[in-house]
């Protein structure tokens, strides 16, 4: 890792184009346009989370923000809990798009890199094990973000980001991007330290003023500790069975809270509580509250990682990636005046 004139520079700043190695995760819901927008146009990398969406949105938002910024960004789907049908929509609108980037989630998919590449798009693949890393990168991934037990939403493994970041950044030679805990300056300069050539925040900018989440869902990652990060599978309608979340505690965690782990989408009734934009959702799903959504928010899934608590109000996005960066810098010239 070097300075540079632009900022933090590393194989991963080159890669994606950006000035700086700040990844915003997609986050579902709240990571739409305005934010990915705001994130990219400061000089980080921004990213759209397009799960389970229909292409005509996945469209729209991407029109939306080559309207507000000409930098890099991304797009984020789950290719293996996404119908196949719509998968395949899903990358024709990405793919005809152009986007600079494919961020995938969950099971590693080889067809998906190779197809990605075919059209001309990088691949940045999240996953929560060693093993998933290297699997990732021989499939051909360009780089991976490596998430440690600590991240907020779904989380795939079972190791904190201090052990799993330098066991990952080890095992693999492509560019790595620590992701759960990482929300600061001084985190950014911590995951370079473990091997790591950036970092990929969600929580960071969830309580953000461009951010699509609910004005409820911000608030309580404002309020919220970090102990108040719930690790359970009781969201489950919309994913696979036995998919562990971190959401901030609520009336659903509260009721499970002897029994937070071993649930499918199956053992849950079909229970509206909520609606978007005239279509249901249901209690114990894996929806988030979003901006326009009506109904009971605080059952939802109020996705946030441990480092939420950290978070004590709402502000710009832009000054989010501002402040991350001047820390980083300040907390380098310390190390560097100790030796």
């Amino acid at each position: 890792m070097t300075n540079s004139s632009s900022g933090l520079r590393t194989r991963l700043t080159d890669l994606l184009g950006c000035d700086y190695p700040i990844i915003q995760s997609g986050m579902g819901g709240p990571g739409r346009s305005e934010l990915c927008a705001a994130v990219s146009a400061a000089g980080a990398f921004g990213c759209i989370g397009m799960v389970k969406e229909k292409p005509d949105l996945i469209r729209r938002e991407i029109d939306s923000v080559r309207t507000r910024t000409n930098r890099p960004f991304g797009v984020n789907i789950v290719p293996s809990i996404t119908d196949p049908h719509l998968l395949e929509e899903q990358l024709d609108v990405c793919f005809s798009a152009q986007v600079k980037a494919m961020v995938f989630f969950w099971e590693v998919r080889p067809d998906m890199i190779e197809r990605a590449h075919k059209a001309g798009s990088l691949v940045l693949y999240q996953v929560g094990s060693v093993a998933e890393a290297i699997a990732a990168e021989r499939a051909g991934a360009d780089a991976i973000i490596c998430q440690g037990f600590e991240a907020g939403g779904h989380v795939r493994g079972k190791v904190t980001s201090m052990v799993l970041l330098p066991q990952v950044t080890a095992a693999v030679s492509v560019p790595v991007a620590g992701a759960g805990g990482f929300g600061s300056g001084a985190s950014l300069v911590a995951a370079l330290a473990l091997g790591a050539e950036g970092i990929h925040c969600g929580t960071a900018f969830l309580a953000t003023h461009e951010s699509y989440a609910h004005d409820y869902h911000k608030q309580r990652v404002i309020d919220a500790s970090s102990e108040d990060a719930i690790y359970s599978d009781v969201f489950a309608i919309g994913w696979p069975p036995r998919s562990p979340v971190r959401t901030i505690e609520n009336s659903v965690t509260k009721q499970y809270a002897d029994n937070l782990l071993g649930h499918g989408p199956d053992d849950f009734k079909l229970e509206a509580i909520a609606a978007d934009q005239g279509e249901p959702v249901y209690r114990y799903s894996t929806y988030s509250p979003l901006k326009n959504m009506t109904g009971d928010m605080e059952a939802l899934a109020l996705y946030a990682g441990q480092v939420g608590g950290a978070i004590k109000e709402i502000r710009p996005a832009g000054d989010v990636v501002r402040d991350m960066v001047d820390e980083a810098g300040r907390v380098l010239a310390r190390l560097h005046s100790l030796g």
